[in-house]
């Protein structure tokens, strides 16, 4: 069930606040499991199974806002180390993010607004999740969901509205080993968060003249801005992911071309995923 977000609004529901999100699609919906009946222990018998409800299920595609980025970037991550007010500023917040298994967070709960069936999943987590980044295009959000618990009807609740700037692959700088590269076109981070945690890292970049990327990476810091004069300091309109100890899994470039080639470089995380976000107006960022 792809629904498109022109009729229909989906809200995150925390301890704190109420935030819609923009979204391109999602497949929210209650999960369904059998209840078999086998038969009876003489003789021959069928068996039967009965539909349930066993929770909630599917997933989230989102662009990553300025508004939206702090919380979406937290559901994500899994844990929020801390948060320091910024010195020199009016009244913003960083956010120090940790990538950590899914059973260690917080649950959160979603909330369907389409016509009459305002549906209500609560129990949500993230199990796993993947953003992507591409020049001309938004960065882009995708979350994996489960629920344990089962789906109500008709929820009303005010929504905060949080959509403002998106984020665009054209703003965004990577650093390797304090050094940057330009010919990085595009980037995928996927991770799964079940029984632990797996990152993946697929790197596309432009082969020119330029140095290639090197297969062992001690510390890869992608950033990404929203370049407007009126973020103070660039703070507000910023949020930064670093990894540590990443190692070429697989080059799957294919050069057929006499032009310039994007190649895709796999690399697999080995250490440590942390986060930098910056929000406005309050320290709670869920």
């Amino acid at each position: 069930m792809n629904v498109q977000g022109r009729d229909c609004t989906l809200a995150i529901k925390t301890a704190h606040r109420e935030t819609d999100i923009p979204y391109s699609e999602e497949t929210i919906r209650k999960a369904i499991s059998l209840l078999e009946e086998n038969p009876t222990i003489e003789g021959t018998g069928t068996t039967k199974a009965l539909l349930g409800s066993s929770g909630t299920t599917g997933c989230i595609v989102t662009p990553i806002t300025i508004g939206t980025a702090p919380l979406l970037l937290f559901l994500a991550m899994g844990e929020l180390a801390r948060s320091d007010y910024v010195t020199q500023t009016r009244d913003i917040y960083k956010h120090s993010l940790k990538l950590i298994p899914q059973e260690d967070t917080e649950p959160f709960a979603l909330i369907q607004y389409r016509g009459d069936e305002n549906r209500y999943f609560p129990s949500c987590r993230v199990t796993s999740f993947e953003m992507r980044i591409l020049r001309n295009d938004v960065l882009k959000l995708k979350l994996d969901i489960v629920g344990s618990s089962p789906a109500s009807f008709h929820y009303t609740g005010a929504i905060e509205k949080q959509n403002g700037e998106r984020f665009k692959g054209d703003n965004v700088k990577y650093q390797i080993d304090g050094q940057e590269y330009k010919n990085i076109y595009g980037f995928t981070l996927s991770t799964k968060k079940e029984k632990g945690v797996k990152t993946e890292l697929w790197i596309k970049r432009v082969l020119k003249t330029c140095d290639d990327i090197p297969a062992t990476i001690d510390e890869l810091t992608i950033t990404a801005r929203l370049m407007r004069d009126k973020y103070e300091n660039r703070h507000f309109g910023t949020f930064r992911i670093t990894f540590k100890n990443c190692f070429l899994v697989s080059n799957e470039t294919t050069i057929n071309a006499p032009d310039a080639v994007v190649g895709p470089l796999r690399y697999l995380v080995n250490g440590s995923v942390t986060t930098e976000v910056f929000s406005s107006g309050t320290e709670d960022i869920a």
